[in-house]
């Protein structure tokens, strides 16, 4: 999939309305990242078994949220200067999701440029409006290495 004209990698976080990419060259290599439900979108408590045994969903729909848990291994950390706990940015979530093209559009909005069609399944990364729920930066000055999490939930 191409990247996005003057980025190193799909993933970034910028203020809303800005379009200034956060994430340097040295900074994106090595990167992980995992999406997942939020705490209170998953977990045994959002099922139940009704009398005849069956296991039924009882989960709140405004719940169905994502967390992203983005981290990188490189020379340099991404344009964190500025970023709080708590604060309001636009992600670009370098985690990809899918869905079988014939049953409809993508559930989140798709980061321009990130869609592409696989057998019966379209892939995307989604683009998500969230809060920054940790950060950290840690470098290895001899190895001239920077480690670097952050940790945001949607909106």
């Amino acid at each position: 999939m191409p990247l996005p004209a003057g980025r190193y990698t799909q993933f970034d976080i910028r203020f809303p309305g800005s379009a200034e990419p956060s994430v340097p060259l040295y900074a994106a290599r090595g990167m992980h990242g995992t999406l997942r439900p939020i705490d209170m979108a998953q977990g045994s408590d959002k099922v139940r078994r009704t009398v005849n045994g069956t296991l039924i969903d009882i989960s709140a729909p405004q719940l169905r949220k994502y967390q992203l848990e983005a981290s990188g291994d490189d020379q340099e950390p991404p344009a964190f200067d500025g970023l709080w706990p708590g604060m309001e940015v636009e992600v670009d979530c370098h985690v990809e999701l899918a869905y079988m093209t014939a049953a409809g559009p993508a559930g989140r909005i798709a980061v321009p440029g990130s869609e592409h069609i696989r057998g019966s399944y379209t892939w995307y990364c989604p683009r998500f409006s969230m809060r920054i729920i940790e950060l950290q930066i840690e470098t290895a000055e001899w190895d001239a290495q920077t480690a670097w999490a952050i940790t945001l939930e949607e909106i």
